[in-house]
């Protein structure tokens, strides 16, 4: 059965990330790697990505790859992204994710179009920096809307911008999703109006959206939109390595 094109896209491009180029397994497969400079997860730490039932895990040195094959080795794929899974067979000090990995097609983008008046500004314009400021560390850090190298694509109410989408230029020519809305303005279709203008634009670019997310509501507004979603990332921090060696 030939691979989809979305799946066979992610998977090269988290190979270019992980510096592992033909890295991934056939499905049920793992493999792990040796990458210092693996972008897979923060500078030190572990990164696994499942894709189409797969996976690649990267670690920083022979001794944490060792410990990860011989704490992990026995687990399926679906184990692998399960943090709980993880801990019972890893001392592990921090944990990132799991995250859903989903991506978009021309043809299967859904655009949504609404009564939502959708603006168009820099990314770096400083009303983006008001609406972090509105929703909170925590989920300004999730969305990263400072991060975006795409003009931002906004909604105003009463001349503020509450809701904010854009993408950040990835390896591959890929595009990496940010959507943020302000508390007060949730649940009412903004995000799926913002991210819809950014997601469009992408494609008009001739780039692959791609949309990583950790909340249920975010993975929704994706779904909305015709979004695949493919796989999952995980990163993770073990402590005690040497204990786990034979």
């Amino acid at each position: 059965m030939p691979t989809h094109p979305l799946l066979l896209a992610a998977r090269e491009l988290w190979e270019q990330l992980a510096h592992a180029p033909g890295s991934f397994p056939p499905p049920g497969g793992v493999t792990v790697i040796v990458s210092p400079d693996s972008d897979l997860c923060p500078p030190g730490w572990i990164g696994v990505v499942a894709l189409g039932g797969s996976a690649l895990v990267s670690a920083p040195d022979e001794e944490a790859a060792a410990a990860v094959r011989t704490a992990l080795g026995g687990l399926p794929v679906e184990a692998l992204l399960d943090a709980a899974s993880v801990r019972g067979a890893l001392p592990v000090a921090g944990v990132l994710g799991p995250a859903a990995l989903s991506y978009a097609s021309p043809e299967g983008f859904r655009p949504v179009t609404g009564p939502a008046t959708v603006e168009r500004l820099p990314g770096g314009h400083p009303d983006l920096r008001t609406l972090e400021e509105a929703s909170g560390e925590d989920d300004s850090a999730e969305a990263s809307l400072d991060e975006i190298t795409s003009p931002a694509f906004v909604v105003r109410e009463r001349g503020r911008v509450v809701a904010a989408a854009g993408y950040q230029a990835w390896p591959r020519r890929t595009a990496h999703l940010s959507v943020l809305t302000a508390p007060e303005a949730r649940g009412r279709g903004l995000a799926r109006a913002t991210a819809s203008a950014a997601v469009a634009d992408a494609l008009a670019a001739g780039l692959l959206p791609q949309w990583r997310a950790r909340p249920a509501a975010s993975r929704r507004v994706a779904a909305a939109l015709g979004f695949e979603e493919l796989g999952t990332q995980l990163s993770l921090t073990p402590r005690a390595l040497a204990t786990l060696l034979p």
